[in-house]
């Protein structure tokens, strides 16, 4: 809807340059692990600006159908992360690659911090570290299960 585009478009020019700066191989070179956690560190610090229209998104496409391609919203989110993982895919298979990005997408977004403040009742520091640590540890199990595999 228009609502969503122009919430979207907000979000977007809010933490594009914060998020991008993070994920700039010159700060974090092909460390996967120092990528996603400055991710997580970005989305949380954008979180006091961008959680409220956060909110009213998932709001607004929550009910509403799904399109074709099953994906209501949720893009830049996994540009994001596929771009902090993407030194990760020599040694991962493409299956899981897509499923490291697909659980790292559950984490690193405003759902989440809706779990971890409404439900949790963490404040934004703690929610950082459970994020933080939730993340290494996705990638971490997927690292290991590729290196059982011989990958």
């Amino acid at each position: 809807t228009l609502d969503q585009l122009v919430l979207d478009a907000t979000v977007g020019m809010l933490s594009e340059g914060r998020v991008d700066a993070m994920l700039d191989p010159e700060r974090h070179g092909d460390d996967a692990l120092a990528r996603v956690d400055g991710l997580v560190q970005a989305l949380v610090a954008l979180a006091p600006e961008t959680l409220p229209l956060g909110r009213k998104i998932i709001r607004l496409t929550v009910d509403a159908d799904a399109p074709a391609d099953g994906a209501r919203r949720g893009f830049r989110r996994r540009q994001w992360i596929e771009r902090a993982v993407e030194p990760l895919r020599p040694r991962l298979s493409d299956e899981q690659f897509t499923r490291l990005a697909s659980a790292l997408s559950v984490l690193l977004g405003w759902e989440a911090m809706v779990v971890l403040r409404d439900v949790a009742g963490l404040d934004p520091a703690e929610e950082e570290r459970t994020l933080r640590w939730s993340a290494r540890t996705l990638v971490t199990a997927m690292l290991a299960e590729a290196e059982a595999e011989g990958r």
